[in-house]
């Protein structure tokens, strides 16, 4: 069974200064979208659904959806802040999306086999989506319980423009993942890439130390634990307005617990994305410069 692509395309671009989802970035307006879908479509991948915010579907169809027809099939969901189990309301004040793993959660009646979810505003690379497609390909039918992370080479995910948060992962002797700590400044000091720690003293960590990039592997079953977790993160947080369900919170509490495994898969791709808005020209020269390399046809869609 050929895997899906899980899109994650409801957020808005906080620091970046809008909705970069829909920038045209590409030397024929590509987005940074359509070089993911490209990418999973070479690397096996079936079928591409995207969660979005219901107020630019009109657009998101004009735009993004219409260009994959004959391509790939696709399909959409859309994630309200009132999409919430039974029993709960939407708190007075709240107006800050429930976080990446509710997103995911939108997705639970359309995706029925192995699938990925990335983000839509980053570049993965191909390598990274032949890794994951090969791996979710491979797995037994009816699997359960075992999921997947690319892990990218910090040295390979920073910004010119800025520190960056990324989740510096630790891995077991089998490549499991065994967890994942956030840190909200990464950057190059002096040579070496450093993260700073709770005590603002600057730490160095090796090239090519693994990092979540939100490129992750998930069966069906994962939709069950979520829906789980949602409610009881729900009971302990619903009253503060910006606490986010979060995706490397649910899988740290399923590997913590011995429920799930989740193996780390090492790519050569290099990331990168509009993180900041001085971010974006230097994004416009990388994706000319690969279609000039023939990495990339000058229009893919």
């Amino acid at each position: 069974m050929k895997p899906t692509l899980f899109v994650l395309a409801a957020g808005m671009g906080s620091r970046y200064g809008g909705l970069k989802q829909l920038d045209s970035l590409g030397p024929s307006g590509e987005t940074i979208m359509d070089y993911s879908i490209y990418d999973a479509i070479r690397a096996g991948f079936g079928k591409v659904v995207f969660v979005i915010r219901k107020d630019f579907d009109t657009d998101f169809r004009a735009k993004v959806l219409s260009k994959y027809e004959g391509h790939i099939p696709t399909e959409v969901v859309y994630q309200s802040l009132d999409k919430l189990p039974e029993g709960f309301t939407v708190p007075e004040g709240r107006v800050k999306p429930w976080g990446t793993n509710h997103a995911v959660l939108m997705a639970k009646d359309v995706i029925r086999e192995p699938f990925a979810v990335i983000n839509a505003d980053d570049y993965y690379g191909r390598d990274s989506f032949e890794v994951i497609g090969r791996w979710l390909a491979a797995l037994p039918e009816g699997s359960t319980d075992r999921y997947c992370m690319v892990g990218f080479r910090v040295g390979n995910t920073l910004s010119e423009s800025g520190s960056v948060a990324r989740g510096i992962c630790e891995t077991n002797a089998e490549g499991h993942l065994t967890s994942v700590v956030e840190r909200t400044e990464i950057m190059r000091v002096d040579g070496p890439v450093c993260y700073k720690d709770e005590a603002g003293h600057w730490v160095a960590v090796p090239d090519d130390t693994p990092v979540s990039m939100n490129m992750w592997g998930f069966t069906p079953d994962y939709f069950r634990h979520s829906e789980q977790f949602f409610i009881e993160f729900l009971q302990e947080h619903i009253q503060e307005p910006k606490a986010e369900y979060f995706i490397p919170l649910v899988v740290n509490r399923l590997i913590t617990d011995g429920t799930a495994s989740v193996s780390v898969l090492d790519t050569t791709s290099r990331w990168f994305g509009v993180t900041y808005a001085a971010d974006r020209q230097a994004v416009v020269d990388k994706f000319k410069r690969l279609a000039d390399e023939g990495v990339y046809p000058a229009k893919l869609f």
